[in-house]
């Protein structure tokens, strides 16, 4: 009897022990975990926007001719660097050069006409001081003469509309630059009312790169330049990527801004002029434009010390030791690893800042130095 009394005596202290020690480890749970926090500051930082871009030649020349007759000749090919004034294309001659002969030809009888008229007057002039014709005779001969000079200055025209006729069967290019597509070729009856150009020649040794930006980007510039105008001359170099990822060596600079906005878009038009040293950029190519942002004192924290919830991001504070929630708005572009905080915290604030997904509303926060100081006291009393 009395075994079986120390048994059970036995058997309740330990239940009381294991009881105890629970409940100590569940007093040290509920007087903080240990997150890492900070505190919020602000800070700079230049983060970098990208736009897509397209890219064109700085002067993308459409070569129509501007006679018609049969293309005779092609003096290049597709791809070829050519100069101002280089030959690209000759149309058949031979009507024009036998219309010139025509017109050179008129002019020569008009001329011939003019000085026989010329004489004719100086004649009759002559014999109306010696009274022997009218004055109606004098008028008339003066008339023949002016209607002789006349038909002389219409037949110099007639010869150098001829003579442009000619030199345009030699179509020229207008600009350095390099030749596009050549959809004609010898033979074919070409026009100044075709569709399609003869070729397009490229002015590729400096190109312009044009990329749309959003409401929200034209205000910030004004912000931070004044206007647009002043952003075009501050803004800094800006990079060009390539449609394979490459960087381009050489950086651009902005040349304007649209202040207008496209309504169906919603967007405004920047262009940047990019040199092409490399000869890597070609007109009608795609890419992306790096443009560097700058934020000065602003507030800056580490992406993982947030968590999205329904399209918004949010934080948690540490009020009176426990985690609160917070709705936060962050800038459209960050590094990857941080955001820029627009609205919704205040410098001093306190976070916390690794692992926001996996706590919950109210839970309480302890920095890992309590924690610590938590766990030797408990420690103690167990001794």
């Amino acid at each position: 009897m009395n075994r079986g009394i120390k048994t059970v005596a036995t058997t309740a202290f330990c239940c009381l022990v294991a009881l105890t020690g629970c409940n100590k480890q569940q007093q040290t749970m509920d007087m903080g975990s240990s997150y890492k926090t900070m505190t919020v500051k602000t800070d700079s930082r230049v983060l970098k926007s990208l736009y897509s871009a397209t890219i064109q030649g700085r002067q993308d020349v459409e070569i129509y001719p501007q006679v018609g007759g049969t293309l005779q000749k092609l003096c290049v090919q597709e791809g070829d660097r050519v100069k101002k004034g280089q030959t690209l294309f000759i149309i058949d001659q031979v009507p024009y050069q036998a219309a010139l002969n025509t017109a050179e030809a008129n002019l020569k009888a008009a001329e011939a006409a003019e000085a026989t008229a010329n004489l004719t007057f100086k004649s009759t002039q002559k014999l109306f001081e010696q009274k022997v014709v009218s004055d109606f005779d004098l008028q008339k001969s003066e008339n023949s003469l002016l209607s002789a000079k006349a038909a002389v200055a219409q037949a110099k025209a007639q010869v150098v509309n001829a003579r442009n006729n000619l030199s345009y069967t030699v179509v020229k290019s207008p600009a350095d630059g390099v030749v596009g597509q050549l959809p004609y070729r010898q033979g074919t009856l070409v026009g100044s009312s075709m569709p399609q150009p003869l070729t397009t020649v490229s002015d590729n040794s400096e190109l312009y790169v044009y990329f749309s930006v959003n409401e929200n980007d034209l205000l910030n510039m004004t912000r931070q330049y004044g206007s647009l105008e002043e952003a075009a001359k501050k803004m800094p170099p800006v990079k060009l990527i390539l449609n394979d990822g490459s960087v381009l060596p050489d950086s651009g600079h902005v040349e304007s801004i649209s202040g207008v906005i496209n309504t169906s878009t919603g967007t405004a038009q920047v262009r940047a002029a990019f040199p092409n040293t490399s000869n890597m950029l070609h007109s009608g190519a795609n890419g992306n434009v790096e443009v560097p942002v700058f934020y000065k004192d602003v507030i800056v924290i580490p992406q993982a010390a947030t968590f999205e919830l329904q399209d918004k991001v949010l934080v948690y504070k540490v009020v009176d030791g426990k985690a609160q929630s917070a709705n936060i708005e962050v800038a459209p572009n960050n590094n990857g690893t941080e955001y820029i905080v627009t609205n919704g915290l205040s410098v001093g604030d306190v976070i916390i800042a690794e692992g926001a997904g996996l706590v919950r509303e109210g839970t309480p926060v302890g920095t890992a130095t309590q924690a610590n100081a938590t766990q030797g006291e408990t420690q103690k009393q167990d001794k």
